[in-house]
């Protein structure tokens, strides 16, 4: 591990992209960036101005760690603590998942279905089940003025990560976290349900990435045997839950919608959109509506 002890931050940076170029991490120039100016305490315009400033013994030690971490395969959101969603910037525990830019399909067509039936602007009662760090549900908020959500999970350390987050973003007030499996907790009509629920097959996880099978938690990713068995337990609940003609948004693995749409159709729940794409052609939202009385 180099000793970034004197160097000047820019050396420093190109030092530590062409360590991880090295360890074949695809992202190594924008995580070298990142991690500099999280070690510094610099955004990108400081890490430009001080690019000839040597670094501190604190600093680089401080580098040195995070360098040591990502080359372990830590993602960089875990090292510093937060990660961007829908614009959102949200705090991270061991408790939750990373949010990834495929989950903001559920928020996408959520939205969509919304506003087709004129709904944005209403005094709407959505959920989240499995929040997590709140991700879904606080990107829903912040489009949905008059909304009102709940967010439930079975941990309750990350219903205070998803508290935190809702705090930190201004949604507080419309933002409330239930401790409870699945929806068991709740008590409808809802307007609008959504969910990323645990989709990976438990014989798939040992092969999944270093930064998802070592630092996310086991029990957000492991599906069963089939990877729908969250889905099982989830789409019977929010059927009941929901009000005549509101709709339930889940995310999918890959290969699994067409599955997903046979549960919500068994539960009574029409299909009557396709599933919506994430930007690599993946199937990746589905929905299901209660029929409208």
């Amino acid at each position: 591990m180099t000793d970034f002890a004197g160097q000047t931050i820019e050396a420093a940076r190109r030092v530590l992209s062409a360590q991880l170029k090295t360890a074949a991490i695809e992202s190594a120039e924008l995580d070298a960036r990142i991690l500099t100016g999280h070690a510094l305490g610099l955004d990108l315009t400081g890490l430009i101005s001080a690019a000839q400033r040597q670094l501190t013994p604190d600093e680089s030690a401080r580098l040195e760690e995070f360098a040591r971490r990502r080359l372990a395969g830590e993602p960089v959101a875990r090292i510093i603590g937060e990660k961007e969603f829908w614009g959102l910037t949200l705090q991270l525990s061991s408790a939750t998942l990373v949010p990834r830019p495929d989950t903001e399909t559920v928020v996408e067509l959520a939205l969509e279905l919304l506003r087709a039936g004129g709904n944005l602007d209403r005094a709407l009662r959505i959920v989240d089940v499995g929040t997590g760090s709140g991700a879904i549900l606080l990107a829903l908020l912040s489009e949905l003025p008059a909304a009102q959500g709940f967010g439930t999970d079975i941990s309750e350390a990350a219903l205070q990560t998803a508290s935190a987050n809702a705090a930190r973003a201004g949604l507080a007030e419309r933002a409330t976290f239930i401790a409870c499996d699945y929806a068991s907790g709740l008590s409808g009509p809802f307007d609008l349900i959504v969910s990323n629920p645990p989709y990976i097959r438990t014989a798939d996880i040992d092969g999944l990435a270093v930064d998802v099978r070592k630092y996310d938690p086991p029990a957000a990713l492991d599906g069963g045997a089939d990877g729908l068995d969250a889905y099982r337990g989830l789409i019977p609940q929010a059927a009941a839950l929901l009000a005549p003609g509101a709709a339930l948004v889940v995310e999918a693995g890959d290969g699994q919608s067409a599955q997903i749409q046979v549960l919500m159709t068994a539960a009574g729940l029409m299909t009557v959109i396709p599933p919506k794409a994430d930007l690599a052609g993946i199937p990746r939202a589905v929905a299901g509506h209660k029929m409208a009385r």
